[in-house]
């Protein structure tokens, strides 16, 4: 009867732990956060305690040049949620804070992620955020996107705006008819920045 007990207990174990594993290698899935429901993401994910822990780990991704990842995003994903000329408008906007494009994902329905660039099209990869509690499923998520931006096989048309502080200068990042340019430009309309000392 002991042996009986121990067997099936084993026999447990290994049944919770092979299923953990096997869940471990589903397959993510992400879906990006329209731009008229940033509103709804924000209020769903008010709590949550936002990380770029378990994020780290370099991908493919990771190496590519920044205005090629837009354009991979722009593929796969469509606009992005949000670019500067929703956050240049706003009451706290710095000039710190000028990100030239904002993806915002749901993954798996209930797990919240944010990616952007790092320094508009001068940079490489992407700044990733998630929600702490998620860290252990990080790496894995990470990867999945990588993968599925390195899957495009036709990069994604884009237009975007771009304020670098450090350049005090603003640039129009494109891609279109197969080529990426950054062109420096004026201000564009409605989009000023202001410093305040």
């Amino acid at each position: 009867m002991i042996l009986l007990r121990r067997i099936t207990a084993t026999a447990v174990l290994f049944f919770v732990l092979f299923t953990s594993a096997l869940a471990q290698f589903d397959e993510p899935e992400i879906k990006k956060v329209p731009h008229d429901q940033r509103q709804e993401f924000m209020q769903r994910f008010s709590e949550i305690k936002w990380t770029g822990q378990g994020l780290y780990q370099e991908t493919q991704i990771d190496r590519k040049k920044t205005d090629e990842v837009r354009a991979r995003l722009q593929a796969r994903y469509g606009d992005p949620t949000q670019t500067l000329e929703d956050l240049i408008n706003e009451e706290n906007f710095r000039p710190g804070k000028a990100i030239q494009f904002e993806y915002w994902f749901t993954v798996d329905d209930s797990i919240p992620m944010m990616v952007l660039d790092i320094d508009g099209p001068f940079g490489q990869g992407l700044v990733y955020g998630g929600a702490s509690q998620y860290i252990d499923l990080m790496p894995q998520i990470k990867r999945t996107l990588s993968q599925k931006l390195m899957s495009v096989d036709n990069l994604g048309e884009f237009q975007d705006y771009f304020y670098s502080p450090e350049r005090e200068q603003w640039f129009n990042v494109r891609y279109q008819n197969g080529e990426l340019t950054t062109r420096e430009i004026d201000s564009p309309e409605g989009m000023t920045i202001e410093y305040t000392y």
